[in-house]
């Protein structure tokens, strides 16, 4: 979805003495009187206006845009090197090298495009570079480019239209928050749905104060951008890092999710090995990681991407599904619920905040599309959709469950219905093809950090992969709640990305040039940010403490 899609962009060679024989290649070309260091390549973005050449994470942009771009089955996919390639698609020496992106193949074009295909002079670059090429609309012209062999057009202009952007947004915002707004009803009440309407129009409001942070200065493209814009270096790693802990998170919570409907599906499995007896939870969610483990080796992610791209039709199937076995299959809807609930309102706090986490890729919508003055539009309409969606399914499960309601209204589903089926199944397939993009841009972040005289070795790689499946893996069998770990990241990590962040960089980077009508609204929203952060977290963490010993 979005934004410099790493299918045009993938800075992609078979072997490192390939690589050399390319060097060598293009440099005997050059030698006619072409400035160029010692080998043979220029700094792609020398200008002072970039924010992405030295400071970690340099992969963010390119592994956000494999987590969520939406490449589309394209007819070169048969038969080309991408094909070749799948069958050898495991970790080798380009994807262990520093800054080396999980590439898709240059053949395969995004089904949602995000970046010109105008022919333009490609810039010289080394396949070790993630680097991402600066949209023109915002930065000087780079000068000196000069052709090459290892590098691929460097594109220079978002081409998504109004729909694409539509439903790249939308694919981000309809996640698994939305299979517990039921359960969020249930902990808040009736007037707990006042705080998704509240969450949604902040949120969006904060979007849009992104797009000015954006166009504030040149070279500014993602959100760690923003954050080494508005406080330095400093501020672009620990916001890195809270964006990657919050995709760490919802790996665990991916775990989680498939144990509880699979166990819903089959209770009685159980296995005994070596005198450990694993319950259906326990069997299920080890069998996870292990289906999943593979994907996270992968290279090329680009078979899962053309999967994982029906996110959004996936929401809508299940959505669909609840509402039929409600209306239709006769389970109807009976139950008056409450009003409110004061004890566990804070916890649909949190639930109903994990809903609107999709501002770490807005900026890549922005930069992404044709027409970026749409995007204050094509934002109000994605969530005015989403918000809807949950609105409708909370409004809709909760009648249906009533206070039976669980964390996923698709437990509570009756398991001989043909639509309750589809739904379980659908929520349950899922989660796999969506566990290695998710994992992938945290994988890659940690592997810039191996020592240069280790970057040969495919074992680091493949131990730092292997590690973070297994501890996601751990978390979720020594925290089994979905819909209270759920309400934890909305709360404490969601509540920063969505709220707090997005206005401390707007009040830092354009101070001076806003009203005091825009820092007393930003005010506003910070604090309304940092009290549902505590409040949220204190009661989640205190639930959750609470079920482990139980």
């Amino acid at each position: 979805m979005m934004k410099n899609s790493v299918s045009d962009q993938s800075y992609y060679t078979e072997s490192e003495e390939e690589e050399h024989d390319e060097e060598k290649e293009f440099k005997g070309e050059e030698d006619d009187g072409n400035d160029s260091d010692s080998s043979g390549e220029i700094h792609p973005q020398n200008n002072p206006g970039s924010y992405n050449t030295t400071s970690w994470p340099q992969s963010y942009r390119q592994s956000i845009d494999l987590y969520s771009s939406v490449p589309s089955p394209s007819l070169n996919f048969l038969g080309t090197p991408t094909l070749s390639r799948l069958s050898g698609s495991f970790l080798s020496s380009s994807l262990t090298r520093r800054h080396t992106p999980e590439s898709l193949s240059a053949e395969t074009k995004p089904l949602l495009p995000t970046v010109a295909d105008e022919e333009l002079p490609p810039q010289r670059r080394s396949s070790h570079s993630l680097l991402p090429p600066i949209p023109p609309r915002r930065t000087a012209v780079i000068k000196d480019s000069k052709p090459s062999h290892v590098s691929h057009e460097a594109p220079t202009a978002g081409q998504s239209s109004y729909a694409q952007a539509v439903l790249n947004g939308m694919n981000v915002l309809c996640g698994v928050g939305l299979l517990s707004t039921p359960y969020a009803a249930k902990e808040g009440g009736w007037v707990g749905l006042s705080i998704l309407l509240i969450f949604g129009l902040l949120s969006f409001y904060t979007g849009i104060l992104l797009r000015y942070c954006l166009d504030s200065e040149p070279g500014l493209e993602t959100y760690p951008d923003i954050g080494q814009a508005a406080f330095g270096t400093v501020g672009r790693i620990a916001i890195s890092i809270i964006l990657y802990v919050e995709l760490y998170a919802c790996c665990i919570e991916h775990i989680i999710l498939e144990s509880d409907n699979l166990s819903s599906l089959f209770p009685n499995a159980h296995l005994n090995v070596g005198g450990f007896d694993l319950n259906s939870h326990h069997l299920f969610a080890l069998m996870t990681a292990l289906a999943v483990l593979p994907t996270v080796w992968l290279r090329d992610l680009s078979v899962l991407s053309y999967i994982s791209a029906g996110g959004v039709v996936a929401s809508v199937l299940v959505v669909f599904c609840l509402f039929w076995v409600g209306l239709v299959d006769g389970v109807g809807v009976h139950s008056k619920g409450t009003t409110f609930n004061l004890a566990t309102f804070p916890v649909a706090i949190g639930l109903y905040g994990f809903c609107y986490s999709g501002h770490a890729v807005f900026p890549n919508i922005y930069t992404s599309m044709a027409k970026p003055n749409q995007y204050p539009s094509v934002l109000l309409t994605c969530f005015i959709i989403c918000t809807v969606m949950y609105a409708g399914v909370a409004v809709m499960g909760y009648t249906m469950f009533g206070e039976s309601t669980m964390s996923q209204f698709t437990l509570n589903m009756p398991k001989d219905l043909v639509a309750s089926k589809i739904a379980v199944w659908t929520t349950v397939v899922n989660p796999f093809t969506k566990y290695a993009l998710t994992m992938s841009p945290v994988a890659l972040s940690l592997e810039e950090l191996i020592p240069s005289n280790h970057l040969k070795s495919h074992v680091y790689a493949i131990c730092i992969r292997t590690a973070l499946v297994l501890s996601t893996l751990l978390v979720a069998l020594t925290v089994p709640f979905f819909g209270l770990v759920m309400s934890l990241i909305g709360s404490s990590l969601t509540m920063l990305v969505t709220l707090i962040l997005p206005c401390a960089c707007f009040l830092s980077i354009l101070r001076g040039k806003i009203t005091w009508f825009q820092v007393t609204v930003c005010s506003i929203v910070i604090v309304v940010g940092v009290i549902s952060s505590v409040i949220g977290t204190y009661s989640a963490l205190s639930e959750i403490v609470q079920s482990l010993s139980s």
